[in-house]
């Protein structure tokens, strides 16, 4: 029986994957650690690891992972940039979910561009106190409004439909343009600084890497409106949040929805009510009332979570039954769809 290491469980999880791997059989082992150099380890004696957003597997837990003779790594996620696939290259392979269910992250980002722009966060607390007043709580129209989405992946797309729903236009930047999709829906591919010049929703659904980190910075925020709002759905990283702080204290911008950030690691999916946050910059962030902060929440629906535990298990049985690895990532190609992967012809990419 094949026996997984899965990190960083929650209750939530475990429901899921409880279910679906009735179909399969595994042997899961749920850890509440998060995996990393020092909890490697603890991996010993299973066939793979299942791992989030929030594992690092950097080089030093590569090796260790290596040492307990683990074959398999299972992102139960679809970004891998907390994975050094370099370190992992012809010695452990990487598998991922790279669609559960995006609308699941349109409808949050979406959810939470609604709440923000009509002050319904705050309209709740007073009306959970008895006050019913309506002063500040004045909001605005999305329609006939200009709505930028960074990244036309399937959850970009999704949310751009959904937006152009209620009669936004749209504008679009992507390094690869889908000018097919984006016609019909009357979409404008454009360059960033574009977007973020006319914009008056700004949307992130691009990966994360080297080009795209901090692709919101001091020279993007300075070209955006008084009153733009941005949504951030993605990885946190896309922001540069200390320049996001500038922008919301000098009042340059109008809000902030954000269901990541990129130093969530230290905070999101545990209780810290009880202590005090020593995150300075998280903790401004909470201050402002134009900012509404998910803890990283945007996938977690019934339909996501199933999907995820499905693939996931999928992926690993194709991956110990047969040597197939259709979910498979690696740092040589770090892209499914290219033909440089053996992947392409079968089998794993090493």
């Amino acid at each position: 029986m094949i026996t997984i290491a899965f990190f960083d469980a929650k209750p939530y999880e475990k429901l899921y994957f409880d279910r679906i791997n009735e179909t399969y059989g595994f042997a899961i082992r749920y850890l509440d650690v998060r995996l990393n150099e020092e909890t490697a380890q603890l991996a010993k004696g299973a066939a793979a690891v299942c791992a989030f957003v929030n594992d690092r597997i950097d080089a030093g837990a590569a090796a260790e992972l290596e040492k307990c003779g683990i074959r398999l790594i299972a992102l139960r996620c679809a970004g891998y940039n907390n994975v050094d696939l370099r370190a992992v290259w012809g010695k452990i392979h990487v598998v991922r979910v790279p669609a559960y269910s995006p609308h699941a992250i349109a409808e949050h980002a979406v959810a939470l561009l609604f709440c923000l722009t009509r002050s319904l966060h705050k309209a709740y607390n007073r009306v959970r106190e008895g006050n019913f007043l309506l002063h500040g709580l004045a909001g605005r129209d999305l329609y006939g409004k200009t709505a930028g989405i960074v990244g036309t992946g399937k959850i970009g797309k999704i949310t751009a439909e959904i937006l152009r729903g209620v009669g936004m236009r749209i504008l679009v930047n992507d390094t690869f343009p889908d000018t097919a999709w984006a016609s019909p829906l009357g979409a404008e591919y454009t360059s960033l600084d574009e977007l973020c010049t006319r914009a008056d929703v700004i949307s992130l659904h691009a990966p994360l890497g080297p080009e795209t980190f901090h692709l919101i910075n001091e020279k993007t925020l300075d070209l955006m409106k008084p009153g733009a709002v941005i949504v951030n759905t993605g990885r946190g990283a896309l922001i540069d949040t200390r320049a996001l702080v500038r922008a919301l204290k000098h009042q340059r911008i109008g809000g902030a929805c954000l269901d990541v950030y990129e130093e969530e690691e230290n905070y999101f999916f545990e209780d810290w009510s009880g202590t005090a946050m020593q995150d300075d910059t998280l903790a401004r962030l909470l201050t402002f009332p134009n900012v509404i902060i998910t803890g990283h929440q945007a996938f977690l629906t019934d339909e996501a979570l199933s999907a995820i535990a499905q693939t996931t298990l999928e992926n690993v049985s194709r991956f110990f039954d047969t040597g197939d690895a259709p979910n498979e990532i690696c740092y040589r190609c770090a892209n499914l769809d290219t033909e440089k992967c053996r992947r392409t012809r079968g089998k794993g990419c090493f």
